[in-house]
């Protein structure tokens, strides 16, 4: 089944039922993940700030899939970017000295 997520609400829930469903323990899954228990329970419970590295690998272990539907129009800009032709960084800004007078 496909459901479109728009919270990290939604997105907590899908995890917990899935996590449920397949009778794994929240400790385990943390561990599973390489996470802590707490974190896996911040995720299931929508935490906003949830950290989305972490995230993806709980998922992963519960054999969720992250899908993004990307726009016709951003379409050629993702492929320049994974090319590497485009992908800019931001220069690290230089510190500015001050002076005593």
């Amino acid at each position: 089944m496909k459901i479109q997520i728009n919270t990290m609400a939604e997105l907590g829930e899908v995890i917990r039922a899935t996590r449920k469903a397949n009778k794994i323990r929240l400790d385990d899954l943390a561990g599973m993940a390489g996470v802590g228990p707490v974190f896996v329970g911040d995720v299931e419970y929508g935490k906003e700030t949830a950290q989305m590295g972490r995230v993806i690998k709980l998922m992963s272990e519960l054999g969720l899939k992250f899908t993004v539907d990307v726009p016709t129009s951003a379409e050629p800009y993702l492929e320049k970017i994974r090319k590497g032709k485009g992908l800019i960084r931001p220069s690290k800004r230089k510190a500015h000295k001050t002076t005593s007078t």
